[in-house]
């Protein structure tokens, strides 16, 4: 937020509504909150005093946004090019456009963030990753403006229309995969979600949150895969439209399959844990329907 001044705010007619999350911020996070919004009228701050659920944080802080377009952006990014948001809302106007992500960047100028492929790792992964911003990628995807199935939150554009029309994100997704299912949810709506490679900016990945390296917090994204596994079987089992299923589902720089290894279009084989969980969920579904017949 320090890097925008009041003519930021002005020349590109930016209202912002910035979400205070009292899990996550410290207390200097809340009074640079509380300034912005003495100092700018654009500026508007709401706080949200419940426990962590980013599907929830978006939702509750669009109930207090304006405006045609939404622009999601993590406390954790920093942006680069300026114009950031003019190469994000150029490709959101188009009809046929439900959501642009941006490129993103770790602090070691690596790739973060290039676009998402469905079935990556099992569920979904970033493409790119490590890959410095200077080095070729394949065919330059990760500088070429296209199509994609998902893009990440951590800085997405979406027309609040949209937003509306496939009921905002996921709660049940408190933490991981949510903005993959908000993505699949805007394609299942016909809509086109794009990867804008100039929009570029910065992104410490977790870096309020933290990582998930206890086992509370694993046992949870566990339950989040199953959960987005259950919700999206057909993409997973047949692959992704905008990935060549000769190419490898196990890394991110889109190298070719070991056919030793991976079959042709053959999917990622989930974790047995995760497999589980989605089995007892569908007999706890399949009980509560009995009861209720």
């Amino acid at each position: 937020m320090e890097t925008y001044n009041q003519n930021d705010f002005k020349e590109a007619g930016l209202n912002m509504t910035f979400v205070q999350d009292n899990q996550s911020m410290s207390v200097k996070g809340v009074l640079r909150g509380l300034h912005f919004q003495k100092e700018f009228p654009q500026v508007r701050v709401v706080t949200w005093t419940r426990e962590f659920n980013y599907s929830a944080i978006n939702n509750f802080g669009v109930q207090a946004a304006k405006g045609q377009y939404l622009l999601f952006l993590n406390n954790d990014t920093e942006l680069i090019a300026e114009n950031f948001v003019e190469e994000m809302l150029g490709f959101c106007q188009r009809e046929d456009v439900g959501a642009v992500g941006a490129r993103l960047l770790y602090q070691d100028d690596t790739i973060q963030h290039a676009g998402v492929v469905i079935g990556f790792g099992g569920v979904a992964g970033h493409t790119f990753i490590g890959l410095h911003k200077a080095e070729n990628s394949y065919f330059h995807r990760a500088m070429c403006a296209q199509d994609y199935s998902a893009v990440t939150a951590a800085c997405m554009m979406s027309k609040k229309s949209v937003f509306d029309a496939v009921g905002g994100f996921s709660e049940d997704l408190a933490v991981a995969f949510n903005d993959i299912d908000y993505c699949m949810k805007v394609r299942s709506l016909g809509k086109l979600v794009v990867y804008a490679p100039y929009a570029l900016l910065y992104h410490y990945e977790s870096k309020s949150r933290g990582l998930e390296d206890t086992p509370e917090k694993v046992a949870r994204f566990n339950r989040e895969v199953a959960k987005f596994a259950k919700k999206w079987p057909e993409i997973l089992k047949n692959g992704d439209p905008y990935y060549n299923p000769n190419l490898t589902l196990r890394k991110s720089n889109f190298a070719l399959r070991d056919l030793k290894k991976e079959g042709i279009g053959q999917p990622y084989e989930l974790d047995p844990a995760i497999k589980e969980l989605m089995k007892e969920a569908s007999e706890q579904e399949t009980t509560s329907e009995a009861q209720k017949g």
